[in-house]
C-alpha cells in the first residue's frame, strides 16, 4: 500500500502556525518568554511551545495516528525519540529552528517537519516565516522552492570547487574544547566556513546551490532529518562521518554534507578527521 502525505496540508500547518504564534511574537518578547534549556545558548521561547501545541493539536487530520515528536514535547517525554525510528508513521518537527537567533531578534529561523515512515524519511519541509516559503522534498520526487503564489523552482547543489574554494557551515560548539581547536584549525583549509545557528537556512542554502558542505556534531531528528532529506534530493551526498547513511533513530556519529560524494571524502579525510 502507497503512504498518501498530504504535504501541501502540513506545509500551510506550518505557515498557519507560523503566522498564529510565531511573527506575532517575533522582536515582542518579555523577559519571562525566553528560557535557557541546557545552557545560556540553549533557549526555547513562548513561541517555539505555542507554535508546538498549535501543530500538534491538527496534526491528526493531515496524517492520522503518526506519532507526533516535537522538540519541546520530547523535553517533557524523552522516550519519544525511542520510539521514533520503529514507528509506522511519525511526524517530527522544530516550531523554531535557531531559536537563539529568534530570541535576539535576527531573521534566520525557520519552521521544519518531517514524516517518517517505518524507519525512513519520506517528506521533508523548511518554512521560512519571513520569506514566506517553503523548501519541501518528497523522497524520489527532488528538492523544490515553494511560493505562496503557487510557483516551484526545482533545486540542486552547486558543484564542488577545489577544497581552497569551497564554502559551507560548520557547527563546532559540541566537540570538546581540544577537538574544536583541532577542527577549527583544519577548517582553515576552506574558503569559508561559517555557522548561521539555524540548520534550516544552512540546509535550504546548500540546497539552492550557495554552499558546498555543512558539518553537525550533535544529531537530532528535528533539526537534521527534513534537511538531510532536502540536501539529497538536490543531489548532496549525506553521510555520518563513518559513512553509514543517517537514519531517524540516529543520534550520534556526527553528520558531513557535501555537495558530492568526492567532496565529502576529502573534507572527511582532511578536515573533519578525528
Amino acid at each position: 500500500m502507497t503512504l498518501e502525505i498530504d504535504v501541501a496540508a502540513l506545509a500551510a500547518l506550518m505557515q498557519e502556525a507560523a503566522d498564529a504564534e510565531i511573527l506575532p511574537r517575533f522582536r515582542n518578547l518579555g523577559a519571562g518568554d525566553i528560557r535557557a534549556k541546557s545552557e545560556a545558548i540553549d533557549l526555547v521561547t513562548e513561541a517555539d511551545e505555542a507554535a508546538e501545541r498549535f501543530m500538534k493539536a491538527r496534526m491528526e487530520a493531515i496524517l492520522p495516528g503518526a506519532l507526533f515528536v516535537g522538540e519541546e514535547s520530547t523535553a517533557v517525554d524523552p522516550s519519544l525519540l525511542d520510539q521514533l525510528a520503529g514507528a509506522d508513521l511519525a511526524v517530527v518537527v522544530d516550531p523554531i529552528d535557531g531559536t537563539y537567533n529568534y530570541a535576539a531578534g535576527m531573521p534566520l529561523f525557520g519552521v521544519m517537519a518531517s514524516v517518517v515512515a517505518k524507519g525512513e524519511t519520506v517528506a521533508g519541509i523548511i518554512y521560512d516565516p519571513l520569506g514566506n516559503d517553503w523548501v519541501i522534498a518528497e523522497k524520489g520526487s527532488g528538492a523544490w522552492m515553494c511560493r505562496p503564489d503557487g510557483s516551484q523552482e526545482k533545486l540542486a547543489v552547486s558543484p564542488a570547487p577545489d577544497l581552497e574554494a569551497m564554502v559551507g557551515c560548520a557547527s563546532t560548539g559540541f566537540y570538546a574544547a581540544d577537538m574544536r581547536a583541532v577542527i577549527m584549525g583544519k577548517l582553515a583549509q576552506v574558503r569559508v566556513a561559517a555557522s548561521y545557528r539555524c540548520a534550516a537556512h544552512e540546509y535550504r542554502t546548500l540546497a539552492g546551490g550557495f554552499l558546498h558542505f555543512l558539518m553537525y556534531q550533535k544529531l537530532m531528528p528535528w533539526d537534521h532529518l527534513a534537511g538531510c532529506l532536502i540536501a539529497e534530493e538536490a543531489g548532496a551526498h549525506v553521510a555520518r562521518f563513518d559513512g553509514t547513511p543517517y537514519r531517524p533513530g540516529d543520534l550520534a556519529g556526527g553528520l558531513l554534507v557535501a555537495s558530492d560524494r568526492d567532496a565529502w571524502t576529502e573534507l572527511r579525510e582532511k578536515v573533519f578527521v578525528a
